[in-house]
C-alpha cells in the first residue's frame, strides 16, 4: 500500500454519497465517529473554508492537504515538547549546560565544551544558545 492509496481509501470512506467530494457535514459525521464525540458543523466548515476550496467541499487533493497539514501540526507540537525538555534554565533557549544535563540524563556522557560545539553548528545568530527556530532546524 502506498500513502496515496491509504488516503484514497479514507477519502472514499468519508465521501458517503460517492460524489467524489467530501462535504462539511460528511466530514463532521466521520470525525465525530472517530473521536467518539459531537463535532460542531461550524468548526468543520471553518476548517474547510480555511483551505479555500471553490465549492465548500473537499476534493481528494484538498483532503490530502488537510491530512498532511495535521501531521505537520503534530510534528511541530512534538518538537516544542522536546525543546522544553532540553530548555531547563527558564531562558526559552537551550544553553550548553542545559543540553549537557539532558544528554547526561539520556545516558550520553558529554562535556559542556562538547555541547558548546554542538550548539555552535546550529546557532544562526551567534548568541551561544539555541532558540526554538534553531532547534527545529537542527532536528529536521
Amino acid at each position: 500500500m502506498t500513502k496515496s492509496s491509504d488516503y484514497k481509501r479514507v477519502f472514499d470512506h468519508f465521501d458517503e454519497d460517492g460524489n467524489g467530494m467530501i462535504s462539511p457535514s460528511e466530514l463532521q459525521r466521520r470525525i465525530g465517529l472517530i473521536w467518539e464525540e459531537e463535532v460542531r458543523l461550524e468548526e468543520v466548515e471553518a476548517v474547510v473554508e480555511s483551505l479555500q476550496v471553490n465549492n465548500g467541499e473537499l476534493g481528494f487533493d484538498d483532503f490530502v492537504s488537510l491530512m498532511e497539514s495535521e501531521k505537520e501540526d503534530d510534528k511541530l507540537e512534538d518538537l516544542k515538547k522536546a525543546f522544553r525538555m532540553y530548555e531547563m534554565d527558564g531562558t526559552d533557549c537551550i544553553t550548553p549546560k542545559s543540553l549537557n544535563r539532558m544528554l547526561n540524563r539520556l545516558g550520553e556522557l558529554t562535556s559542556v565544551d562538547e555541547c558548546v560545539g554542538m550548539i555552535n553548528r546550529f546557532d544562526r545568530n551567534g548568541d551561544g544558545v539555541l532558540n526554538f527556530d534553531e532547534f527545529r532546524v537542527m532536528m529536521l
